[in-house]
């Protein structure tokens, strides 16, 4: 009897290497070759979280309460009322007395993928607008794996990286403000502007604020602000701990705030598929917010500083500046038409040249755009940068 030979291969579409794995991958080989690498691709804090968050992080694990190490699902009875007092301290306008629900969650991360099905993607036709040309990619990303559309919506020099109202044609905006790549923040008039023709259209708005706590212009303003003026609006909005209490990238921590028939629909589908945030860490991320604001400055000014330096550099190297940056440890570049005396055929060509002939790494955002981001000294590596760049030689003619 002849047995039938089933060949085991994976069931998901042909898909493109992660962007991130990829630039570690060429960064590697430099080093590999002895190519001294100035990491500017780093795209999360660098060192520990702050130290009263670990502290007190500590303290609670040691805890024999129950209550810190038991699943704390759509609530933390860990650490109570988490979620308001957390999303309070991003917002600079009191919630208290206002139409707002909110809800803890094990980072933003892990509920991207939660939002266009607690707008009914499973079971009905919706189109997401999304920030990821260029931006974070996770959005966009789930869509494809839920068989989602999307529209990108239109993100530019001349825009300043804020899309007009009479762009949106989705039912759902996903948004990233403070924005990743470029640093663009949104200001109040521009969320009144988005607010309002939701509100008149029945669009739904879902904002990813994970830089929200380092805005270093007094212009930035968070969805939570403008929000609650538009009665009818159905919104939401994430906060992270991930960059706001030093490097607290592996806490997975953070709440969402909005309006109560949104965030009823994301907890509605958390409730089912997730068990919630760990206790103790959260307890350590709201103590370092609530006892820690100057360390929040501090690392804050920091970045700023850091961002100016790089700037100055490399447009004295002649760089051309996509938008400047007003959060984050983010500065977005054009890429050059020529570099290295050869023609520059897109993003990725002109990162992977940067990176074998002078170590200068960035991440790539194809066809236009570079980032090159200043979580690590760039003080230190300033001098090697500015070699590196006089070597490529680069220009837009």
């Amino acid at each position: 009897m002849t047995q039938k030979t089933i060949e085991r291969r994976s069931w998901l579409p042909e898909g493109k290497q992660n962007l991130f794995q990829a630039v570690k991958a060429k960064r590697a080989e430099a080093e590999a070759r002895g190519i001294k690498v100035l990491n500017l691709a780093i795209g999360q804090p660098t060192g520990p979280a702050f130290l009263v968050a670990r502290m007190v992080a500590a303290q609670a694990v040691m805890s024999k309460e129950e209550s810190m190490h038991e699943y704390q699902d759509n609530g933390s009875p860990g650490v109570p009322d988490f979620a308001r007092k957390f999303v309070q301290l991003h917002v600079k306008r009191d919630l208290g007395g206002e139409d707002v629900t909110f809800l803890p969650i094990p980072g933003i991360k892990p509920m991207l993928g939660l939002i266009p099905l607690a707008c009914g993607a499973a079971g009905r036709d919706i189109n997401v607008g999304t920030m990821t040309r260029p931006g974070y990619p996770t959005p966009a990303d789930w869509c494809s794996y839920l068989g989602v559309e999307t529209t990108q919506l239109l993100l530019t020099p001349e825009n300043e990286f804020r899309f007009a109202s009479e762009d949106i044609t989705a039912e759902l905006l996903m948004l990233n403000y403070p924005h990743n790549p470029s640093g663009q923040v949104a200001t109040r008039e521009w969320w009144q502007e988005i607010c309002a023709s939701c509100q008149k259209n029945g669009i739904r708005i879902f904002n990813d604020a994970a830089y929200a706590m380092l805005a270093h212009t007094k212009e930035a303003c968070t969805l939570s602000e403008v929000a609650p003026d538009y009665p009818d609006l159905s919104w939401a909005e994430a906060f992270s701990a991930s960059k706001a209490i030093g490097n607290g990238t592996g806490w997975r921590v953070g709440a969402i705030a909005g309006s109560p028939d949104f965030v009823k629909d994301i907890a509605t589908i958390k409730g089912n598929t997730d068990s919630g945030f760990v206790a103790p860490m959260a307890a350590g991320a709201l103590a370092a917010l609530q006892d820690g604001m100057a360390s929040v400055v501090s690392v804050r000014e920091t970045y700023a500083r850091r961002i100016s330096l790089l700037i100055s550099a490399l447009k004295a190297q002649g760089m051309e500046l996509a938008v400047q940056p007003g959060a984050g440890f983010f500065t977005l570049w054009k890429v050059p038409k020529i570099a290295f005396g050869e023609p520059v055929l897109d993003a990725e060509q002109f990162n992977f040249h940067m990176i074998e002939e002078t170590g200068v790494t960035g991440v790539h955002f194809n066809p236009d755009y570079i980032r090159y981001a200043v979580c690590g000294d760039v003080e230190a590596m300033l001098p090697d940068i500015v070699r590196g760049f006089q070597k490529a030689a680069v220009s837009y003619e």
